[in-house]
């Protein structure tokens, strides 16, 4: 799922779906006591795959707001710029808008350049904003536009969305699928090169086998699902899902709609069988958070509601949705800003030691973005 995030609309894009309980939940802060997941939680790097936070380039944040981001806990998450059909100059106008919006708001946010960035997020309690792409339209088919935006501090990009690109299959693109393209080989050799991590989350099967094997260092899939668990054309199936793990690589489990049947809200128990699958198949050292949700609540009032219904309409409209989309994205139990610290207890619970925990939290993303940042 991608997130309107164009600069005229900083707070308003998540602000028209989040923001409204956020005074009333403001109390609700990441956990603070001397219990294992609060001590566990405190110490740990904690960073989410595709989070939507509240930004604004022309004013601080409000106090609450501030607050309901801070409480969240995290150390950083990726924020996805640009949406499903980003244009090259547009995309250059949001850096610069997130750019701005970052430095008027210096003690709720840092922008994330390097892996040490996020030591000084966590050590200066704020949380970082690592910017990355979902779509390659603002690439313009042209692989040295990696260079540029990489050098604009876009750390994590896409071959492309659902759709068909210059470089790749996304998961809604007709099949047989042509896989990864010339221009993909090539694009895939800039990303290594300039220090950018390649994520695979809305490639096809072919696409992502293929850019994995071209790829010389490890690959993410930083919001996904698990297709043994749940038969979905967004989910991962255990080959691509062994191959991401192999090349020494991270996938950050979504909570969309995409992990359940339905119609009722997605569950805990629907996140946790996908979480648990992929630490299965993956391994501990190669499994993450991705929620590609809303950082504050989600507000699910009529009148947000109705914004939501509007949305995805209009997703639907443009071609760019998958199969199911509708339910609100977050997970029954996980619709709070320290969503992560619940994810710990339930890994916890299901019998998964400390340092599998510690791991899923966010050192499985830190290594990856360490080993993959390096120009």
């Amino acid at each position: 799922m991608t997130w309107t995030t164009h600069r005229r609309a900083f707070l308003a894009a998540s602000a028209a779906v989040a923001l409204a309980p956020s005074v009333a939940r403001a109390a609700q802060a990441a956990p603070t006591g001397n219990d294992e997941i609060a001590r566990l939680y405190r110490s740990a790097m904690v960073i989410d795959g595709n989070l939507v936070g509240p930004f604004d380039d022309a004013a601080p944040l409000d106090r609450a707001t501030a607050d309901q981001v801070l409480s969240s806990g995290l150390t950083a998450f990726k924020m996805s710029i640009g949406g499903s059909s980003g244009e090259f100059d547009a995309v250059n106008s949001d850096i610069a808008a997130f750019d701005k919006a970052i430095a008027l708001s210096p003690d709720v946010y840092m922008k994330i350049a390097t892996a040490e960035d996020l030591l000084v997020a966590k050590r200066t309690r704020r949380v970082g904003v690592i910017y990355s792409f979902e779509d390659a339209g603002m690439l313009d088919g042209k692989p040295a536009n990696i260079d540029h935006f990489s050098a604009l501090g876009v750390r994590v990009m896409q071959l492309g969305y659902n759709g068909v690109s210059p470089f790749a299959s996304g998961v809604m693109a007709p099949q047989p699928s042509a896989g990864l393209t010339p221009l993909g080989h090539e694009a895939v050799g800039r990303m290594n090169a300039c220090g950018v991590t390649l994520d695979l989350s809305h490639a096809d099967e072919r696409s992502s086998l293929e850019a994995v094997a071209a790829s010389t260092r490890p690959v993410a899939i930083t919001h996904a699902g698990c297709h043994s668990a749940y038969a979905h054309p967004r989910n991962k199936s255990d080959a691509v899902l062994r191959a991401v793990a192999e090349s020494g690589g991270v996938v950050g489990i979504y909570g969309l709609s995409y992990i359940s049947a339905g119609p009722e809200q997605q569950s805990l128990d629907d996140y946790m069988a996908h979480m648990l699958h992929a630490l299965s198949v993956c391994g501990e050292d190669h499994v993450g958070i991705g929620s590609d949700a809303i950082l504050t609540p989600f507000d699910t009032s009529p009148e947000s509601m109705a914004e939501w219904d509007a949305s995805i309409a209009a997703r639907k409209a443009a071609g760019v949705s998958a199969p199911g989309e509708g339910r609100p994205p977050f997970v029954t139990g996980l619709n709070r800003a320290d969503r992560p610290a619940v994810i710990a207890r339930a890994l916890l619970e299901r019998g998964q030691p400390v340092r599998v925990v510690e791991k899923v939290l966010g050192a499985n993303f830190q290594r990856v973005f360490s080993e993959t940042w390096r120009a």
